[in-house]
């Protein structure tokens, strides 16, 4: 009984509302839904586009509101716990009782009554009734296929691929140390300790963004042993500050395949000095970080790199939906990698 409990309280029933791509789905479903509706009665498409957008302002106000205490409910399910079917209830009756209560008010209404002559108040109530629970049972049904024991493995096996390589690198690098440099080889194998600590970490967890950045540096000490000052690195950090970076939760290991690629592809096939730049800032409620790396257009080609980009791009899907994006092409002959995601999941 406990165990079910916790499992409630931490996987709501209630759609997460808050999240863009629910929020999208949503609306344009409801929007398609009133336009074939409209669209069947065999009007002309004028008079269709017109009815649609005259009914557009009532459809979105139920909408909004809907999902604006839906949104809030789930918060509190998350914290409280509530049992499934209390929340499926709750995700019927609530867009019921807001479009009986805004019906009631647009009935005294002289605009609606002279827009929507045959309006059926009715209608409108079991229709937004019937929707929500439509929607709650699609995204009950939507979140048992990605459950976490499928988020886990599809996770798993997207970090199998991009799973450091440089690791064979760096042992060699540690045993040509050993007889020379004693003590850098020793830190060599400590920051490879980490590195391989945080590989054989639960792939469903995250990590602050300063524990990230702490780690690629770990990953950048080891290549600079191996490549020297061949490689340069520069942080812009200016416009983010210290304590976002340690509150702001991201995934395990998702800059360092970026700053791997930007080493592999960006300075090692490079015979002069190559510089990596990288820049994090927040903008309101996002956090953008930016990777750049000379660009050699024979290396670029080779299809590792796209892979681990894919992959990356596969695993934001999987966290964040469509509320994070990573964008990559050439810019003044340097291969940008920009990186979108909210500053809180």
């Amino acid at each position: 009984m406990t165990s079910d409990k916790k499992s409630t309280v931490s996987e709501p029933l209630i759609p997460d509302c808050c999240n863009l791509g629910v929020f999208s789905r949503i609306l344009i479903s409801v929007n398609l839904l009133a336009l074939l509706a409209l669209w069947s009665r065999g009007d002309e498409w004028r008079v269709v586009l017109q009815n649609f957008l005259e009914s557009a302002a009532l459809l979105e106000t139920i909408c909004l509101l809907s999902l604006l205490v839906l949104c809030n409910l789930r918060r509190l399910a998350m914290r409280y716990y509530m049992s499934g079917w209390f929340q499926r209830v709750l995700c019927c009756a609530l867009p019921t009782a807001i479009a009986a209560l805004l019906m009631q008010y647009l009935r005294t209404q002289d605009w609606i009554l002279a827009g929507f002559p045959k309006l059926n108040p009715i209608f409108v109530v079991a229709a937004s009734g019937l929707l929500a629970l439509i929607f709650q049972q699609y995204f009950e049904l939507r979140t048992r296929a990605f459950s976490p024991a499928l988020g886990e493995a599809k996770l798993q096996a997207l970090q199998a691929r991009i799973r450091p390589h440089f690791l064979f690198n760096s042992l060699n690098t540690a045993l040509s140390l050993i007889r020379t440099e004693p003590r850098r080889a020793e830190v060599v194998l400590e920051d490879l300790a980490d590195l391989f600590r945080v590989l054989m970490r639960d792939t469903r967890n995250v990590t602050s963004l300063q524990d990230e950045i702490r780690l690629c540096e770990q990953y950048l000490a080891i290549e600079k042993i191996r490549l020297g000052e061949r490689m340069q690195v520069t942080w812009n950090k200016e416009k983010i500050s210290p304590k976002e970076l340690s509150e702001i939760e991201i995934p395990s290991l998702l800059l360092q395949p970026l700053l791997e690629n930007a080493v592999h592809y960006g300075v090692e096939p490079s015979v002069e000095q190559a510089t990596i730049t990288v820049e994090i800032k927040r903008q309101l409620d996002k956090v953008e970080i930016r990777i750049r790396n000379p660009y050699h257009a024979d290396a670029n080609m080779v299809s590792g790199n796209q892979m681990a980009l894919e992959n990356i791009r596969q695993r934001l899907s999987l966290l964040y939906d469509i509320e994070a994006q990573i964008q990559y092409g050439v810019v003044d002959a340097y291969f940008e990698v920009k990186l979108q995601f909210p500053a809180k999941r």
